[in-house]
């Protein structure tokens, strides 16, 4: 197995991919609107690619979050809120909002379950900052760490219950950055004592079982290369002092944060410590590269892998996914929009 996650070029897989990603034996996959029609369409490739490895387990991924960032999208599919609704929510009723959040993520949760992805790239735990890059925004849980971490854990558990692994992201924070990751590197130059903030919520969930870092350089830490490739903020900073132990992926290397060759790129993230790394345009030449360079994955990467996709749970007996949804926004109605 190579410790990568591969993205499909359509909605169906080509019989060149079928060939490559059968030798290949990637981690698991990621899925795009490109590669979404309906639910029969949907739960037939992911069925696919289960049988194409024989792993009932696999690594099926997607950036479901609600709002501005929805892969699965109306009419097939119901619209979810982005998370500073339930920061708008949790300013009046703390209660209320960890209870919509939980609601909501368990009925993204249900939406994902059905067609066989078992993977979500939600919460966001980056505290948001003032006059930082929009790119955050009204996607994250809100400002305050705390209030993060308890919203960041009700989604959690809203997903795990209906059956699908949350991964926590941007570690160690993307909350400062001041320009867009997908377009140019940021660039944070905040002290110690300020970036305890943005650490906090990851401390409260470091024993989540997945997480995605950051193309941020955080200057204070490694003033050279950003936290996705350095080994010092990876051991020092992610495994050490937010003490996180659980499947640790790249964000995509496609991102123009980032230079030098994908492939090159892959090599480079897992040699600095990520579990795995997250290529997700379905290239053929980019990922014949990356196979080409990757080791096979490793012994601590392959357990945390394996408990990663062990801790997913489906309560018996769960509510309809129309009873959440309408749950959810009799809870956000509280709240002024």
């Amino acid at each position: 197995m190579k410790p990568v996650i591969f993205g499909l070029s359509g909605e169906t897989l080509t019989s060149d991919e079928r060939a490559f990603f059968a030798d290949a034996d990637p981690a698991g996959y990621i899925l795009f609107r490109r590669n979404i029609v309906d639910r029969a369409q949907l739960r037939a490739l992911t069925d696919d690619l289960r049988a194409l490895h024989g792993r009932g387990d696999l690594l099926i991924m997607i950036d479901q979050e609600g709002g501005r960032v929805a892969r699965m999208q109306a009419p097939v599919w119901p619209s979810f809120p982005p998370g500073a609704a339930f920061d708008r929510l949790y300013e009046i009723a703390p209660s209320s909002a960890i209870a919509a959040a939980r609601a909501n993520a368990r009925a993204i949760a249900a939406t994902l379950a059905e067609v066989g992805i078992t993977v979500d790239a939600l919460p966001l735990l980056d505290v948001r900052q003032e006059g930082a890059s929009d790119i955050m925004g009204d996607r994250t849980l809100g400002a305050e760490p705390m209030r993060v971490a308890a919203l960041g854990r009700a989604v959690i558990e809203g997903l795990a219950d209906g059956g699908v692994v949350g991964i926590v992201k941007h570690m160690p924070g993307h909350g400062r950055a001041m320009v867009d990751s997908h377009h140019e590197l940021p660039i944070v130059t905040a002290d110690e004592d300020a970036l305890a903030i943005d650490l906090a919520p990851f401390q409260a969930l470091k024993d989540v079982p997945m997480g995605m870092t950051a193309h941020v350089v955080y200057t204070a830490w490694d003033p050279d290369l950003p936290a996705s490739l350095s080994p010092s903020v990876i051991e020092t900073i992610i495994r050490g002092r937010i003490g996180f132990d659980g499947l640790l992926m790249s964000d995509d290397l496609d991102m123009k944060a980032l230079k030098g060759s994908i492939p090159e790129l892959a090599a480079a993230t897992v040699a600095a410590g990520c579990d795995l790394a997250l290529n997700c345009w379905g290239r053929m030449d980019d990922m014949a590269g990356i196979a080409g360079l990757l080791p096979d994955i490793g012994a601590a990467a392959k357990a945390r892998l394996d408990r990663a996709m062990a801790s997913r749970r489906t309560l018996p007996d769960g509510p309809p996914l129309e009873e959440l949804i309408a749950t959810r926004d009799a809870l956000l109605a509280m709240a002024p929009a």
